[in-house]
């Protein structure tokens, strides 16, 4: 059983860790929202119109963050240090929800300030590939979090390595060098950022489903 496990069976007892669990579900659920939404301003639209308040959602998800941090450190107070090891390890988990938003929020800005929808050139299959992987991994990683779905998580886990990490280095790589020359300026350099954030995004989401899976101090690493 992983901490992560055993902080589950901790929850079902204790309505502290319960009400700190629902509201971690209720970050990774603002963060899908505005990864889409964001996603489809910048790759979709000449606008940066969208349904959606990018900047209130972001705020929600810090406030979501300060109350789950209260409540774990409330709950170790009154039971001790027994369960100090699944606290820590939800802390450490929402700090990787809270990042996955923080970089939809950069994705978002990048799209108020770039004039038309972003188009990649030579580059636009591969980072479409990575575009679809990374929208994936984040919604799958978010089920398989809150099923606590061990082969879900070891198969996203893998494939993070194969299909969104190196590709996203290729890209970055190929603009850097100076191999990428269809791409203008401003082209340039909103790929390669983009596919920055990509891979940050897709990073905290396996970040996030390690915890199934992991130890306390592996957590953000292989099993």
């Amino acid at each position: 059983m992983s901490v992560l496990q055993r902080l589950f069976s901790i929850f079902q007892s204790d309505n502290l860790y319960q009400q700190a669990i629902d509201e971690s579900y209720k970050m990774l659920d603002i963060d899908l929202a505005m990864y889409k939404a964001s996603v489809e301003s910048l790759r979709q639209s000449d606008t940066s119109e969208i349904p959606i308040d990018i900047f209130s959602m972001d705020k929600q998800i810090n406030a979501f963050e300060r109350d789950v941090r209260n409540k774990i450190l409330t709950h170790i107070c009154m039971a001790g240090t027994s369960e100090l090891a699944p606290g820590m390890v939800l802390v450490s988990i929402i700090i990787d929800i809270e990042r996955i938003g923080d970089y939809t929020k950069n994705i978002y800005d990048m799209a108020v300030n770039h004039p038309k929808r972003l188009t990649a050139g030579s580059l636009e299959e591969k980072l479409h590939s990575v575009e679809t992987a990374t929208g994936e991994i984040l919604e799958k990683s978010i089920i398989a979090f809150k099923t606590q779905d061990e082969i879900a998580a070891r198969h996203l886990m893998a494939s993070y390595k194969t299909d969104i990490s190196p590709i996203c280095d290729e890209i970055t790589n190929s603009i850097v060098s100076g191999k990428t020359t269809d791409l203008g300026t401003s082209e340039a350099a909103a790929v390669a950022l983009y596919a920055r954030y990509l891979k940050r995004i897709s990073a905290h989401a396996k970040n996030l489903i390690s915890s199934v899976v992991n130890s306390f101090e592996r957590i953000g690493y292989s099993e």
